[in-house]
């Protein structure tokens, strides 16, 4: 697989072609890892963010001072994911216990939004996906441009994904959802 693209997987029968199923995934998922390195060590950051499908982006925002903005300043090349778990699965021997899931791997170039009203539309997009039923103006002060100073906005411009999916069928003897819970 060394010369294989960055976003080919390795298993050809989980692999998700279609871009409105990645990007549905890359919509409701709750929350990603941001993959970064500073030389060769490599860091992961598990962040709040927003897809914008329009412009195929993702924002994300972070501290103006630590080790995200200190990594994405030396290289600004991620890969950042997201993933859903499905069903546990049961099997007769210990190498064949296996889970269903979904992920998208997302691969591209991240840089610091420099205008105002990108950063504000950014980090007001992520407000709307975590709090869709509160609204600006109504049930909290509105950004305000001392409070979007102190804040890091990124775009992490697509260059190219993977989506993967394992799903068996439904009536699979014994799967069941994480946690266990024995039934009486």
């Amino acid at each position: 697989m060394k010369d294989a693209p960055i976003n080919q997987p390795r298993r050809k029968d989980r692999e998700v072609k279609d871009p409105a199923w990645i990007q549905a995934l890359l919509q409701r998922a709750p929350v990603g890892v941001l993959a970064t390195s500073d030389q060769d060590q490599p860091f992961i950051h598990i962040n709040l963010f927003v897809y914008e499908g329009a412009a195929n982006v993702i924002y994300f925002h972070s501290a103006k001072v630590g080790r995200t903005p200190t990594n994405l300043q030396s290289n600004p090349k991620v890969s950042f994911g997201v993933s859903e778990m499905g069903r546990l699965l049961p099997a007769d021997t210990a190498l064949e216990f296996s889970v269903e899931f979904s992920s998208v791997i997302v691969f591209g170039l991240v840089k610091l939004v420099e205008d105002r009203a990108e950063a504000e539309r950014g980090l007001q997009l992520l407000l709307d996906k975590y709090f869709p039923h509160l609204q600006p103006g109504r049930d909290y002060r509105p950004i305000q441009e001392k409070e979007l100073a102190r804040t890091a906005v990124y775009r992490l411009e697509i260059d190219s994904w993977s989506g993967k999916r394992k799903k068996v069928d439904e009536d699979f003897p014994g799967a069941f959802l994480y946690p266990y819970r024995e039934t009486q």
